[in-house]
């Protein structure tokens, strides 16, 4: 590695908008973010699945073509 042209990888502070408080290390110093892996649906288990049933069907029968034998 070359001196002199690297940014400081030190000591980090990532704060959630729950209040979670993770501490790792990075080039910055502070970080905020909207959610984590103590309030994210997905980690929590509190997911929502869309249903999409009927958009494929929907799709083949708009752009039907003759089927091939």
């Amino acid at each position: 590695m070359k001196k002199d042209i690297h940014p400081t990888y030190e000591d980090a502070t990532v704060t959630c908008a729950c209040g979670n408080v993770i501490h790792t290390r990075s080039t910055r110093k502070e970080m905020h973010v909207n959610s984590c892996s103590a309030c994210h649906p997905f980690f929590t288990g509190q997911a929502k699945y869309i249903d999409t049933e009927g958009r494929v069907e929907r799709f083949r029968k708009r752009y039907q073509t003759e089927k091939k034998s």
